[in-house]
């Protein structure tokens, strides 16, 4: 597990940008934290790096938003309005989760490995990523006003 100290949105927005360098087709970058800690910041920062123009907003609402217009799709999910696999499922974002055909960027991706989960522990049957696809699992902590720690790790090949 690696860890990155971001002191501020633009540092967060940056880190998503340098990753936006390493994905491939098939990844999934799961991302867990409360509210107001990065998470949409990273995306914004990989959608840059993938060359996505516009405005990238978290899908609240309409929980995905798929960006094609970059150097690699971009699909990005907000989970925070479901609370189980079952709901997940039922919403038609397993594939996004597990086998993707390009980038899936998932806030409230603790709610795809279950409630019980905690970090550290291994990673649901149900929740590991398909045959060829990596999954980043990242975790961020509040740290101060505007410092984050930002914990990832990678599974899959």
């Amino acid at each position: 597990m690696d860890t990155f100290i971001s002191n501020s949105p633009e540092e967060t927005f940056a880190l998503g940008r340098r990753w936006a360098a390493e994905l491939r087709p098939g990844w999934i970058v799961g991302l867990i934290g409360d509210l107001g800690t990065g998470k949409t910041q990273l995306v914004k920062g990989i959608a840059a790096g993938l060359g996505i123009p516009g405005t990238v907003t978290s899908p609240t609402f309409a929980l995905h938003r798929e960006h094609d217009n970059g150097s690699l799709p971009l699909t990005h999910i907000d989970l925070y309005r479901l609370e189980s696999q079952q709901e997940i499922v039922g919403a038609g974002l397993e594939h996004y989760l597990t086998t993707p055909d390009g980038v899936t960027a998932a806030e409230w991706f603790e709610r795809w490995l279950g409630g019980d989960w905690q970090p550290g522990q291994a990673l649901p049957e149900s929740a590991r990523p398909g045959a060829g696809h990596v999954l980043r699992l990242v975790i961020f902590s509040e740290e101060g006003e505007t410092k984050r720690k930002i914990t990832y790790e990678d599974f899959g090949h």
